[in-house]
């Protein structure tokens, strides 16, 4: 069987948040939680999926771990600056 991204969901005390899905990607999430049952054995209501998808695909974007650490605070104040001369 193939290793899904997401392993066991941990029970945490949730914060509420409401979305709409187009139609599609909830289908989506439905099949992955009937894959994820089958591979961890834990049944699961496809809402409770969003979380450690979000939480995992931020963990795997590099691009906002240099955002989130600061580096691409830096690197944009860096390109606004003028470039220095050096003088003879």
């Amino acid at each position: 069987m193939t290793k899904l991204k997401l392993g066991a969901i941990p029970d945490d005390k949730p914060v509420k948040l409401t979305v709409d899905l187009p139609a599609d990607v909830h289908r989506d999430l439905a099949a992955y939680a009937d894959a994820l049952a089958a591979q961890t054995g834990q049944h699961l209501d496809p809402a409770r999926l969003v979380a450690p998808m979000l939480a995992r695909f931020m963990a795997t974007d590099r691009g906002f771990a240099r955002v989130r650490n600061g580096a691409g605070r830096q690197n944009s104040a860096e390109s606004a600056a003028p470039p220095h001369k050096k003088l003879p």
